[in-house]
């Protein structure tokens, strides 16, 4: 079983960070890639960030550049998304997801997470 369980959605101002989590049951948890999606009402998913398995590679969505960070630690099998400087289109549910790939991609991935609500106000 793959399981991916997001959390640390909610409601912030525009200017305001949030931190997602994600946890995975995926053993062992160095062996897959992770990956950040988003999807807005009407809108197509967007592809937000990704991390190698080790971590030391990242990649990002052209619009979250320079404002997100993507990170993992392996021992607690969580990869998280900081996001900072939130503006009203970061508004979405956000998805975590994961593959065995080794490097960062934006995607298709095997499995994914059921989406945690971020809404920032204008």
């Amino acid at each position: 079983q793959v399981q991916l369980v997001e959390s640390g959605g909610g409601l912030v101002q525009t200017g305001g960070s949030l931190r997602l989590s994600c946890a995975a049951s995926v053993r062992p948890f160095s062996s897959y890639a992770m990956g950040w999606f988003r999807q807005a009402p009407g809108n197509e998913r967007e592809f937000v960030a990704a991390i190698s398995r080790s971590g030391e590679s990242t990649l990002y969505g052209h619009p979250v550049k320079g404002r997100f960070i993507i990170s993992r630690d392996n021992a607690k099998s969580t990869v998280y998304l900081q996001m900072n400087n939130l503006k009203p289109e970061d508004t979405a549910v956000y998805y975590c997801a994961t593959d065995l790939s080794v490097g960062p991609h934006a995607g298709p991935y095997d499995y994914w997470g059921r989406g945690t609500q971020v809404t920032v106000s204008s």
